[in-house]
Parts: C-alpha cells; sequence; structure tokens
C-alpha cells in the first residue's frame, strides 16, 4: 500500500514485490559487473511510483521505514543504508582527492625521487613505496588534504586525523589490507604512545560506525546518524540481513571485521606520487575503505 500525506496512491500484492525482487536478481547474476538495464524492472518501478533508486552521495539514506518494535510498542520511522554483496564489494568510504592525507619525505635525492615517480608496473603503489619507505630518513604526517574531512575526524575524536594517517602507513607500507589486522597492528607498536591497549579499536570502530551512518568526507558533519535505523546487507546470495542500530555494538565489530582498506586510481585521486613545495619533498596517501 503506498499513500502520500496520508492519501491511497496504490496498492500492490506482497507476492508480486516477491516476483520482482526474484526477477531482478536473476538478471542481476546474469549480467555480471557490467552496466545494464532491466526493462521489466523498471516498468515496476514506474507502477509503485520509484523514480530513483539510490540516495544522494551526501545521504547515507537510502531508504526509510517504520519499524514497530514488539517490546516497547514504540514504532519509530528510520531511515537505512543499503549495502550490496552482489557483484563487486560495496565501498564504505570513496576514495576521491578529498580523501588524501599528505605526508612529508625526507632524505631523498631528486635523482631518486625521478625514478619513484617513473615507476609503472602493474603493481606501481606497491612498488613505489616499498622505494619510498625503504630509501627515505623519515615519512611524517603533515595534514589532510581536505578541512572538511579534518573537521568531521575532529569531531570523533581531536587526534583522530593523525590515527588515520598512522593507518595509512601501516597499509601502504607493510601492505596490511584488512581493517581490524591494522589496528591489532597498531595496538601492538602503539605509534601514538596511547596509556592503555584498546585505544586504537575503539576510537576505529566509531569512525567506522560514523562513515556507515552519517559522515561523508567531502560534506561538513554534525555528528548525527542519518541513517538511524542502521544497514541493511543484500547478500551475494539475495539474502537480506538487517543490522538494527539499537545494536549498536555488534554493529561496530561487524563493520571493523568486514571491511578492509583499498586504493583507487591514483591518476584520478592524485596520490602516489612525490612531489615537492618549498624545498620540501611530499606525498599523498589515498583513503578508501570497502567491504571484504
Amino acid at each position: 500500500m503506498l499513500q502520500y500525506n496520508d492519501v491511497l496512491v496504490k496498492e500492490v500484492a506482497t507476492q508480486q514485490f516477491d516476483q520482482e525482487a526474484d526477477y531482478l536478481y536473476s538478471q542481476i547474476l546474469a549480467g555480471g559487473n557490467r552496466a545494464f538495464s532491466v526493462e521489466r524492472t523498471e516498468e515496476f518501478m514506474r507502477q509503485i511510483c520509484c523514480n530513483r533508486l539510490a540516495a544522494p552521495s551526501t545521504d547515507k539514506t537510502d531508504i526509510t521505514m517504520q519499524i514497530h518494535d514488539i517490546q516497547t510498542g514504540y514504532s519509530p520511522i528510520c531511515g537505512f543504508s543499503i549495502k550490496s554483496e552482489i557483484g563487486n564489494a560495496p565501498t564504505l568510504i570513496n576514495a576521491t582527492g578529498s580523501t588524501n592525507f599528505i605526508f612529508e619525505v625526507t632524505g631523498l635525492s631528486d635523482e631518486q625521487i625521478e625514478s619513484i615517480n617513473a615507476i609503472q608496473t602493474k603493481t606501481k603503489i606497491k612498488d613505489r613505496m616499498n622505494r619510498i619507505f625503504n630509501e627515505s630518513t623519515s615519512v611524517n604526517f603533515v595534514k589532510a588534504n581536505s578541512e572538511v574531512l579534518n573537521r568531521n575526524l575532529m569531531l570523533i575524536d581531536s587526534r583522530f586525523t593523525e590515527l588515520v594517517a598512522h593507518s595509512l602507513i601501516y597499509h601502504y607500507r607493510d601492505s596490511i589490507n584488512n581493517c581490524d589486522a591494522v589496528i591489532n597492528q597498531m595496538e601492538q607498536e602503539n605509534p601514538m604512545n596511547f596509556p592503555a591497549a584498546g585505544f586504537y579499536k575503539y576510537k576505529f570502530k566509531k569512525f567506522l560506525c560514523a562513515a556507515a551512518l552519517g559522515m561523508t568526507p567531502n560534506t561538513a558533519w554534525d555528528g548525527r546518524d542519518e541513517a538511524n535505523g542502521g544497514y541493511i546487507i543484500v547478500t551475494a546470495s539475495g539474502d537480506v540481513l538487517a543490522y538494527h542500530i539499537y545494536n549498536r555494538n555488534f554493529f561496530e565489530e561487524y563493520l571493523l571485521k568486514q571491511t578492509r582498506f583499498d586504493r583507487g586510481s591514483t591518476t584520478r585521486h592524485g596520490f602516489a606520487s612525490l612531489y615537492k613545495e618549498n624545498n620540501k619533498t611530499y606525498m599523498k596517501l589515498n583513503l578508501q575503505v570497502r567491504f571484504k
């Protein structure tokens, strides 16, 4: 039953939604990773007055539903973010120029810089990083490329921009991809000199949860959850799982265990090259987080 301003617009049988969902799932599997249209599904969308599939990139809420809690009788209207595991693994944080972090590199000659930037192998990022970290004297974090992202991270924790920068070092220098593995290594080595164990894990889970429910790199964030209901995951087998924000600790642990650092296009996002400013050498490392 579709309503607009309490006026009945259309009624559609639940069985028809099941049939159309099964048909769309079969078409997605048959289509592979290429982009394609499904005419029958597009016609069904028009019938149910659905004019847009995805929310804007600045909005974490993909679907809004009213949830009835049988324990309390409370029926809140909640926004949910939807991620699909059908096809390529979805991203949690998309790579852009705004997700670059700037580092100062010392101890490299102009000849070394030119030689490193000239590396164009299939594994050029890994090969460049090996040269930089092995041949330089030091690699030190300077700042986030985007002041908006820096402010958003500071809202989580005053030192969180620095923490993310350290996590990128572990990813690019040591080729550690899984978020939980990066955090475990940081817990052992404690690069920020926190007074006790557990600081990195606690803070990084808050960061992943913020990215999942409200924060985007390019938009000033006020700390609120836009997707205040939680996450809906469509698995590769077509099952639909809901992670309700009521169980926030479980949801945060899921995000930490099921995400990994990824690497976008170096040319499109402008990172993994050495450059000079005011007689100092710098490089940018890019942040992108994807589900496993």
